[in-house]
């Protein structure tokens, strides 16, 4: 199926989140959709999915024109989409997910189940997947919960499927999964536009390419263009994709992590003896496949984990044991791996968010009475610093697109005196030139003579920003290496080699 956009202008209030953009996207074919966050991507396949209503264009499947009234019309004229956040119920299980909203029924109206776990067992068998269609979507690490979300756009007979942001979430080994997936469903004929703002996933299986910024379509690009020739048309002038950054200078004292553990409420050992020091002045990166105790470690750091034993010392003082008030007062910043659940309140304001963690300032309250004016002096302030992309300062976080909203928790960290920096996963799901403007404020902050751990399963921001890594498998640091080690090294580590001299 051929797919037309012409003309699509969608405007909020005086935001023209897109301007006449035309876009094709034929059979068989990956189109993808680059551009910055907040270029009006998600806003345009939103028009397309029935979402929005554009204010002026039209939609198009092999030439007929489409008035879509809701998503309903979208799946039934052969539309799907996986988007960003998934649209799951945790509590439901996938093949309830899968039926929902297409519900078919057996006698007396009651829902054919049996038929809905035979058609998640027959999509999931054309794939390769290994999906229980009675598991509970809640438990499901995400990259299965994707999966779900594929099957779902599939069991519409969708001929037209749109993935929005589908690696945001994703590790590296998911990511590549999901390529495959990708070109699969290209090859039986399937149109797709994919979302992203990715460039080596563009570059790895896009057929065409058009960059869109400010909301407007400003040119196309071969898969053959280069990073820096798609990231400058993206962003709109010369971006760094490489971080400059000088031998560092340490000081004494910092971070002091001794044998360490971790346990679940139920007493499984998720971090088991971690033993390591970071500097003043210098830059930690954590490296490893996602769910080898990465997180855990992170929120034993900033008070968050349940049961802790071992020493967290930064400079002399005991963490382990203090509320998460108390670390984030003695000069903790972070930034946690997912801003929507951990880092954000979405209905706040962005002003509001990013005081959160400085509620009690006497600068922004006094005598228990929030100081709007000089909240909204600094909010203004981080917003033009950051080049948080925003309609104002009392725009709600929720609305603002991903990489706008971590500019915020960006911002929010960087605004107070630190002691230490912990940052998980800082740029996931943000565009290129943000990632340059949070790598350059990362690197600032170590020059600054604060230590940083930086915690993230992408290994090029490994390499860019660490002085040192430490790389985690099983819950255990298997070694901590200088940054400058291969790529080939850290993968095998990150396998379970503990020697990096027999890893090399």
């Amino acid at each position: 199926m051929k797919l037309e956009l012409r003309g699509i202008t969608k405007r909020f209030g005086s935001l023209v989140a897109n301007d006449h953009i035309d876009l094709t996207v034929e059979p068989g074919q990956i189109h993808a959709l680059l551009g910055e966050n907040g270029a009006g991507k998600s806003t345009l396949m939103n028009v397309l999915y029935g979402l929005y209503q554009a204010d002026e264009g039209e939609v198009l499947l092999d030439e007929v024109e489409q008035h879509f009234r809701g998503p309903g019309d979208a799946m039934a004229a052969g539309i799907g989409m996986v988007h960003q956040h998934f649209m799951l119920i945790p509590v439901f299980t996938v093949a309830e997910n899968v039926m929902l909203g297409h519900e078919d029924t057996k006698g007396l109206g009651s829902l054919d189940l049996a038929k809905a776990r035979e058609h998640v067992r027959a999509v999931a068998a054309r794939f390769g997947f290994h999906i229980d269609p009675d598991a509970l979507v809640g438990d499901l690490p995400v990259g299965v919960q994707q999966r779900v979300e594929i099957i779902k756009a599939l069991s519409r007979d969708a001929k037209v499927l749109v993935f929005d942001e589908p690696t945001a979430v994703l590790t590296p080994q998911e990511t590549d999964e999901l390529m495959g997936i990708m070109r699969q469903l290209r090859d039986e004929g399937t149109a797709i536009v994919f979302i992203t703002h990715k460039l080596r996933e563009v570059r790895e299986v896009a057929d065409r390419i058009t960059v869109i910024r400010l909301g407007k379509v400003v040119g196309e690009a071969s898969p053959t263009a280069t990073n820096a020739e798609l990231a400058s048309l993206m962003v709109g002038r010369a971006v760094e994709l490489t971080v400059h950054k000088d031998a560092p200078t340490l000081g004494e004292g910092g971070l002091e992590v001794r044998d360490l553990r971790v346990l679940t409420p139920a007493g499984a050992v998720v971090v088991d003896g971690v033993s390591f020091d970071v500097r003043p002045g210098e830059v930690l990166a954590v490296a490893g496949v996602q769910g080898n105790g990465q997180t855990e470690l992170v929120e034993a750091i900033v008070g968050l984990a349940p049961r802790v034993e071992g020493s967290i010392s930064l400079g002399g003082t005991e963490l382990v044991g203090r509320s998460v008030r108390a670390i984030l007062d003695e000069g903790v910043g972070f930034v946690p791996e997912d801003r929507t659940e951990d880092g954000l309140v979405a209905g706040f304001s962005v002003a509001e968010n990013l005081i959160l963690d400085r509620s009690t300032d006497p600068e922004f309250v006094r005598a228990g009475t929030l100081r709007r004016d000089a909240l909204q002096e600094f909010a203004v302030g981080r917003i033009e610093e950051f080049d948080i992309r925003t309609q104002g300062a009392q725009t709600p976080a929720g609305a603002l697109s991903g990489g706008n909203q971590q500019k915020v928790v960006i911002a929010r960290e960087l605004s107070r005196d630190l002691k230490l920096l912990v940052a998980a996963q800082p740029t996931r799901g943000v565009d290129v030139g943000s990632i340059e403007f949070i790598h350059k404020r990362i690197i600032e902050t170590r020059d600054a003579g604060i230590p940083v751990v930086v915690v993230s399963t992408e290994l090029d921001e490994v390499a860019a920003l660490a002085d040192r890594i430490a790389v985690m498998y099983r819950g255990t640091v298997v070694g901590i290496v200088p940054g400058d080690t291969s790529r080939e090294t850290l993968g095998l580590m990150m396998a379970g080699a503990s020697d990096p001299e027999v890893a090399a």
